[in-house]
């Protein structure tokens, strides 16, 4: 087989992270004394967050910022009078244990750690990320995890992937292949930085973007018969 190294991206790839999310939000809402959470008020969370990590990546606004900035900007749009601090400590400590996985991740990772090795790459917190990666199952069939938190830039910059690749056994960019469900980070990111890479696109998105897959999947089934017969 031509791919030899695989970089994965986790959330909404390998992790349902929507599912986790609303899980994490609603467990932290009630540890802080609300025992209801109202749809309208984790889609405005969601909607805040989703902004604050686009500016992240963008280097507009520092992760320790965002953390904090998510919960008090929902709560400051609902009058609610919440410690938008604590919230976030909860949260995180809450996201780590609150996995559930995309259905064929696990044999999705076995199967391609039985091939070469892979490693994982995200634009999430390095200490939870991890954690998340344990809960999920995942670590056995994982050789490295790079986070831009450890690199100090986020996908899709080329300085990202380039930390990531050092982390791998043998680095050759023509035997690589990222696996993502972003076009504006995973994809994107492998067209500048010269490599492979297979859009997982399970809800049929229409592709309006500059970022050119590949390959293009929507389930993880899909992967190792895609790069198969991926010309590259």
């Amino acid at each position: 087989m031509k791919h030899q190294l695989f970089l994965l991206d986790l959330d909404d790839t390998l992790l349902d992270f929507r599912a986790s999310e609303r899980l994490a939000f609603t467990r932290t809402l009630g540890r802080l004394g609300v025992t209801r959470v109202p749809d309208a008020l984790f889609t405005d969370y969601q909607a805040i967050n989703l902004d604050l990590w686009r500016r992240f990546e963008q280097g507009l606004v520092a992760k320790d910022v965002l953390k904090v900035a998510r919960f008090r900007l929902t709560f400051e749009r609902h009058g609610l009078d919440l410690d938008a601090e604590r919230a976030s400590l909860l949260y995180l400590d809450g996201l780590a244990d609150s996995v559930v996985l995309i259905e064929g991740a696990l044999q999705t990772c076995a199967e391609l750690a039985a091939i070469g090795e892979v490693g994982i790459i995200t634009n999430g917190i390095e200490a939870i990320q991890h954690r998340r990666i344990h809960s999920a199952g995942l670590a056995g069939h994982v050789a490295f995890v790079a986070t831009s938190e450890a690199c100090g830039h986020a996908k899709p910059d080329v300085r990202f992937f380039e930390f990531a690749a050092a982390k791998a056994r043998a680095f050759d960019k023509a035997s690589t292949v990222i696996v993502g469900d972003r076009l504006d980070a995973d994809i994107l990111g492998a067209n500048r930085f010269g490599i492979d890479s297979c859009w997982f696109n399970p809800h049929g998105l229409v592709n309006e973007t500059e970022a050119r897959p590949t390959c293009e999947i929507d389930r993880l089934a899909q992967l190792l018969p895609a790069l198969r017969g991926s010309r590259g």
